[in-house]
């Protein structure tokens, strides 16, 4: 870290541009380069990388050479870019924008912000991957404080002392406060006080309409603008899982489900063991990676999935419909699958899908997905920390050739179900109402049974009445 170089940015623009074109060459799956004449390519884009004068503008000129390849999993992204911060995480942190954690609607009725939303996540998993999500205006985090939480209808009229309608908008007076303490003054039009006597406020001094309102102070702690992203998320996904679990019992079945944002590591893998495991026995179970945008565990999951249950277990107390172990091999799915699938639907959720198809497990309903079918580690970095990566693992089977079916074209779903925007921002999910809707059709033509046990044990006891066997 106290290393100091001096660099001359157009020779070291050169030197990247080379080492890309380089390592593309000599990364990339197929030597042949797909029949492209390479050094041409190099020759081509040369004289741009000298008229570059923000490393921004390499990028630019770097995606261009990477992109006669034609092929997914070409990124361009990381290095050294002018930064107003100069990579000074507190001075970052100071103007960073933070968030309240709920959906907030201006009101110039109330002088003030009405809370719309405030999310919830599964009240089971919580923290989850080393990090609480609750939204700071929550029951669940003001309580731990000895206040009641928000809820939708409340008012929030200042921040640190300061009306909100002195700003054009609420966020302004947050930033640099993630993770602080401030204090709001709340109306709370919909909740209770959390004081036997509230304070009284009026909102005008020249406005009778709210003489007599009750005004109170909250003391929260706001959280930074990724951490919302990743509330909203979690809560996106907690009540999709009920959405999906009230339209099975509504049609007769039991159902798990789980989302998966990625195929990466640690989050992927934990993400499909909250949701498959507790609902391993039922009779449906839909696995979304709708959004899913990669990463390396498929095999994994096709490898759970394709468990078979050929013997059952039972013991005095449990047997296969009360609990115990069930049956072998253990935590098996005996039931239908779905895979939702959509557009954004990328790389390894794709090989996923794709693997679904090609074994047999399970139906695709959505719409078709990225297109990315050719692999990569992406660890060809370039001198100052860069990348354009390279697909360096090309795919392919007997039914569809190199790719998959995947590169360029896109897994293409069983059941082709477009969410309409209109009625995903009032709360629907056709794509899922979809997939219940086929399941339920599905278990209707072939139901899930359990086995009947064999009935009474074979009397193998000597009788009385049994000839005597005489010694010799």
């Amino acid at each position: 870290e106290q290393w100091s170089l001096s660099i001359w940015p157009k020779l070291e623009y050169q030197q990247m541009y080379s080492d890309a074109w380089r390592m593309l060459r000599d990364y990339y799956y197929d030597k042949n380069m797909g029949g492209i004449d390479w050094i041409d390519v190099h020759s081509r884009y040369l004289p741009l990388v000298s008229r570059c004068g923000r490393r921004e503008e390499l990028d630019d000129v770097l995606r261009q050479m990477a992109a006669e390849l034609s092929a997914l999993h070409v990124f361009v992204y990381g290095g050294e870019y002018n930064d107003p911060m100069h990579g000074n995480e507190a001075l970052a942190s100071m103007h960073s924008v933070a968030s309240l954690g709920a959906v907030l609607e201006r009101s110039v009725e109330w002088k003030g912000y009405i809370v719309k939303e405030v999310p919830e996540t599964d009240p089971d998993f919580n923290p989850m991957d080393g990090s609480s999500i609750y939204s700071p205006l929550s029951e669940r985090t003001l309580r731990m404080s000895g206040q009641r939480g928000l809820v939708p209808g409340d008012v929030i009229v200042a921040v640190n002392g300061e009306s909100v309608m002195n700003v054009p908008d609420i966020h302004m007076l947050l930033r640099g406060l993630a993770g602080r303490s401030i204090r709001l003054d709340v109306l709370r039009l919909k909740s209770k006080s959390s004081f036997s006597i509230a304070r009284k406020r009026k909102l005008a001094e020249d406005d009778d309409d709210n003489e007599g309102i009750e005004s109170e102070p909250v003391i929260a702690v706001p959280i930074s603008g990724a951490q919302a992203e990743n509330l909203r998320y979690a809560a996106w996904e907690w009540k999709t899982r009920q959405l999906a679990k009230n339209l099975a019992k509504e049609n007769g079945f039991t159902i798990g489900y789980t989302h998966l944002r990625s195929m990466s590591g640690a989050e992927g893998e934990d993400s499909f063991v909250r949701g498959f495991y507790p609902d391993f026995d039922k009779d449906a179970l839909i696995v979304d990676v709708r959004h899913n945008h990669g990463g390396n565990i498929d095999s994994w999951l096709l490898d759970t999935l394709q468990r078979k249950a050929w013997s059952f277990w039972q013991g005095r107390a449990t047997n296969i419909t009360t609990g115990g172990l069930g049956w072998d091999e253990q935590f098996a799915f005996r039931g239908h699958i779905i895979i939702l699938i959509d557009e954004k639907t990328s790389s390894d959720g794709e090989g996923f899908s794709r693997g679904i198809s090609e074994l047999g497990l399970g139906k695709l309903v959505g719409t078709r997905t990225w297109g990315g079918g050719i692999w990569l580690s992406s660890d060809n970095h370039l001198v100052d920390g860069g990348i354009a990566t390279a697909p360096e693992y090309g795919t392919y089977n007997a039914n569809f050739g190199w790719g998959l079916g995947i590169e360029q074209m896109g897994v293409e779903p069983d059941i082709e179900v477009d969410n309409d925007p209109r009625k995903t921002f009032d709360g629907r999910d056709e794509q899922l109402e979809e997939g219940i809707q086929v399941l339920k059709e599905w278990l209707e033509a072939e139901p899930v049974v359990l086995p009947q046990d064999p009935g009474l044990h074979r009397d193998m006891s000597l009788h009385s009445n049994a000839e005597a066997c005489e010694a010799e």
